[in-house]
This record gives structure tokens, sequence and C-alpha cells, in this order.
């Protein structure tokens, strides 16, 4: 069975998509970006990548998991210096789970204020 999860109180998708998927025990989780439900976005990366780790959080929340179920991570910046900011974040989060990472330097995100995009997925025991 697919259980495509999407969250009222998080940012809405901003095309056909839902938040995460959830099937057999995976659970894939869309690009999730530093702007809060009600459409503001902070100007530091570091408090744009908060929004998008609480929204993480929340999404595998919604699909049965947590972070220590995330096996893959892929972060996109705007500027590569800023992975100085976020990974003292990434630490925090991920603890001693330390997920396989990829992290990209993009020239843009959907919105020219956005620095950040996050998304994962995870392994959950169904048993």
């Amino acid at each position: 069975m697919i259980n495509r999860i999407l969250i009222p109180d998080i940012l809405q998708p901003v095309s056909h998509y839902c938040h995460a998927v959830e099937a057999n025990g995976i659970i894939w989780v869309s690009g999730l970006v530093g702007m809060n439900f009600d459409g503001t976005i902070p100007d530091n990366t570091k408090d744009q990548f908060d929004i998008a780790m609480r929204d993480l959080n929340t999404c595998l929340e919604a699909a049965g998991g947590s972070s220590s179920d995330v096996v893959k991570v892929r972060v996109f910046l705007i500027d590569i210096a800023d992975r100085a900011i976020i990974n003292p974040r990434r630490i925090e989060y991920f603890g001693a789970n330390k997920p396989a990472s990829t992290l990209l330097e993009i020239s843009a995100l959907v919105d020219p204020r956005m620095k950040v995009e996050i998304e994962a997925e995870a392994v959950i025991n169904k048993n």
C-alpha cells in the first residue's frame, strides 16, 4: 500500500506532489525549504534550514518515522559556503544516526529569497 501524505500545517506544495510518501516501510520526503506556513522567509540560511528541518521532522513523524530512520539526505544550497552554517544543525538533528548525504550548490530555488532545500529518505520497521 502507498500512503501519500499532505500535511496541512506546513508550506503546501507549489506543484503536483505531496510532502511525503510511505510504502512498505520506506519514506520519501519531498524537498523542503525555509518558508514558514504563513509565507514568510527568514533572511539567513540558518533560520531557513531550521524551518526545513522542522518540516522534515513533521513529515517523518506523519509517515511513522523519526530522524533516526533517515538513511539518505540531499541538501541544496545557493551558496556552498553556507555548509559551515548548517552543519552544526545537521549534527544536532541526526546525532549518532548519520545518514548518507549529498550536498549540492545550485543556482536557484523556486523563490529567489530561498537559500536552502532538503529532501530525505527513511526506512522504518513496520513490524
